[in-house]
């Protein structure tokens, strides 16, 4: 173990320096304004929490056939580009750093949120369990169209141009979502992916379409500035794997070849395990790659410091902790009181469980200003 090691060291990621070891997990909000524009709003949030020593914004959607909830932000019009531009700004203003996470959500979608009417696509038209948010309440899902080979490399493409657009939004990286039971997942999983082409069968097969995406992306960015986000044990959005260990194994090995800027991965939960799913363990897959790795799930001060002092992982991200207090760094450092926070709040709406968490005072006081 060394002990020398904990939340509050700085971090070489690359060519950035991280003042600390604690990021902002990628967290949906739902407030994006009209066309899927972020705003000023969005701005503030993000500025309020630019002590982490890297954000990684919310998941956003590289194209409109990528959307799967009401109200996120996308990055695939010069319109979000813009209103990105306005966050981007705002976190550099404060000294921070923030990546994009791009997003594609597949079947986890409805005919109602996308043009036209279409169907949602996917790997294989296997129909998730579960129902979809939609502007008009919730609706159960509708069986995928299952694209067709020639398609892939369009969807590909898609990623490519968020990249281009996360650059010119002026964000210090991306992350691409593999996680979480969205597309590159759904490519991933054998429970989703029954396909016979050259992106199906074998893990080998399964994998093809992350690795396109980071080819792809890797054109536009540096790879030192690219990480890519994988939930192994995970079964939110129906997800299911035969063979959880060798597809994640596989996949985590296969990206050393990239020098990534990290894995992400999100641990198991005892939700995961009750619904199914098997435990990858994270030291299983810290064998494997051999770069820089950011564990989420649930951590605390303690349970934080605790993995990285013993190497388990070089970074740790907090998600709900970080909705609840734009501080957080701070927080932790003093051992302060954390704000609790309103699970109501967590989608859509205004400033109200978004921008009003107060900040933590040097007197004890809570305070609302930056």
């Amino acid at each position: 173990m060394n002990t020398n090691i904990n939340l509050f060291s700085p971090y070489q990621l690359g060519d950035l320096e991280l003042p600390n070891r604690i990021v902002m997990a990628p967290l949906t909000r739902q407030r994006a304004g009209q066309g899927n524009v972020p705003n000023s709003l969005n701005a503030t949030y993000y500025e309020q929490r630019a002590s982490a020593g890297l954000i990684i914004a919310e998941a956003t959607q590289v194209s409109p056939q990528g959307l799967g909830y009401p109200n996120t932000p996308g990055i695939h019009s010069p319109e979000q580009v813009a209103g990105w531009k306005l966050v981007t700004d705002a976190v550099h203003q404060q000294g921070g750093k923030i990546f994009l996470q791009l997003w594609h959500v597949g079947r986890i979608s409805h005919p109602d949120l996308l043009p036209d009417g279409a169907l949602p696509v996917a790997p294989s038209a296997i129909t998730p369990q579960g129902q979809a948010f939609t502007f008009e309440g919730f609706k159960p899902y509708v069986t995928p169209r299952a694209l067709e080979t020639s398609e892939i490399p369009d969807i590909v493409e898609q990623y490519r141009q968020g990249a281009v657009n996360a650059l010119a939004a002026g964000f210090d990286g991306i992350e691409i979502h593999g996680a979480n039971g969205y597309l590159i997942d759904q490519f991933l999983r054998d429970g989703t992916n029954q396909r016979t082409d050259k992106y199906g069968g074998s893990i080998e097969n399964r994998v093809r379409f992350l690795l396109d995406i980071v080819e792809a992306v890797t054109s536009v960015w540096d790879s030192k500035r690219v990480g890519v986000r994988l939930s192994p044990s995970g079964t939110f959005n129906d997800m299911r794997d035969s063979n959880p260990l060798e597809t994640f194994g596989y996949t985590a090995q296969v990206l050393n070849q990239f020098n990534l800027a990290y894995l992400h991965i999100i641990e198991s939960t005892d939700a995961d395990i009750r619904h199914g799913g098997t435990a990858v363990p994270t030291d299983y897959l810290r064998e494997r790659y051999t770069g820089t790795l950011i564990v989420c799930g649930g951590y605390t001060n303690e349970t934080g410091n605790a993995v990285l002092a013993n190497k388990e992982a070089d970074l740790v991200a907090f998600g709900t902790l970080f909705i609840a207090n734009p501080d957080l760094p701070r927080r932790l450092a003093l051992n302060a009181p954390l704000n609790q926070p309103n699970q109501e709040s967590f989608y859509g709406g205004g400033e109200q469980g978004y921008t009003d968490y107060p900040f933590w005072s040097a007197a004890g006081e809570q305070v609302v200003s930056l």
